[in-house]
């Protein structure tokens, strides 16, 4: 597809070359979280030179916000890797279905599941399944989120600050708990926070307050679990050119969307992807408790 704004070429260890936007056109969408197969450009969730090696052969991972951005590309490394995975999306269908189909092109077997996750039945539900179809659960990636627009925290009504909560951080709850009966030694819980937990964000003010207590739910269930030998960790990504984003910021915010940050561009889910595939490997097995910040360079916490 032509393409007539800035792009940098990503260059990986195998020498192949994928052209990454630097500039957005002019977008935005009216639901949340969003809709992949409406964006323009598409993200890149897949990147050719990345060759599994077999690190989660034969593991299972239930991935919520799985069928689209940040969960997309972490479905698809997963099972370049080996792993089968159970996707938990709202009612995304199309990008679902089309995530399905990439998945099991690789060679893995992938389950989806439309539900709300802020509903506790859609996470014993999620595992049920995910049991009944594999016999073992190993990763438990909790990705999904909303992440509401405002310009003044007297905008941000009582029921969006339930709505963001129940949405963001709720599930973290509901879904460990459905997990954890199923969870062996050497397993492992990755959530998604953000750099707004860190940086704050005044246009998104109870999103970066959810992802702030994402931190703190992974640092204290990585302690409660340590003893049980589950590891508890999380990613924080910069901006990452997502559904999340378009249905997000105004229109002419995707047109500078990326670039107040080191290298100049927003990222692509497949460079955010292989953080949530050294968690979930034994590559990651003396980290628990911590947050990987994938952003260009912009902040550095711990």
């Amino acid at each position: 597809m032509k393409q007539n704004y800035p792009v940098y070429p990503y260059i990986g260890f195998m020498q192949r070359v994928v052209t990454t936007p630097i500039t957005f056109p002019a977008q935005h969408q009216n639901r949340q979280p969003g809709l992949e197969w409406a964006m323009k450009p598409r993200p890149i969730f897949d990147y050719p030179g990345y060759i599994g090696s077999n690190k989660l052969k034969g593991r299972v991972a239930i991935i919520t916000g799985g069928d689209s951005g940040i969960g997309r590309a972490v479905a698809a490394a997963y099972a370049k890797e080996g792993a089968d995975v159970m996707i938990v999306y709202l009612n995304e269908h199309r990008d679902a279905k089309e995530t399905k189909q990439y998945v099991e092109s690789l060679g893995t077997h992938c389950l989806l599941l439309s539900a709300d996750l802020k509903d506790p039945a859609t996470s014993l539900k999620a595992v049920e399944q995910t049991i009944r179809a594999f016999g073992r659960l190993d990763i438990v990636v909790n990705n999904a989120a909303v992440q509401p627009y405002t310009n003044s925290i007297m905008d941000v009504s009582n029921e969006q600050l339930e709505h963001t909560f129940r949405t963001n951080v709720f599930p973290l709850f509901y879904m460990t708990k459905a997990a954890l009966p199923y969870l062996q030694p050497e397993s492992c819980i990755i959530n998604t926070t953000s750099r707004v937990a860190y940086e704050g964000d005044k246009n998104v003010i109870d999103y970066s307050a959810s992802k702030g207590a994402v931190i703190s739910f992974t640092r204290t269930m990585a302690l409660s679990l340590v003893e049980r030998g589950i590891r508890v960790n999380a990613v924080a990504p910069g901006p990452t050119w997502t559904p999340l984003t378009v249905s997000t910021y105004p229109a002419e915010h995707q047109l500078t969307f990326g670039a107040d940050i080191p290298m100049g561009r927003a990222a692509q889910p497949f460079e955010i992807a292989p953080a949530y595939v050294y968690l979930a490997s034994c590559d990651s097995a003396y980290m628990t408790g911590q947050v990987l910040h994938i952003n260009g360079g912009k902040i550095r916490y711990s």
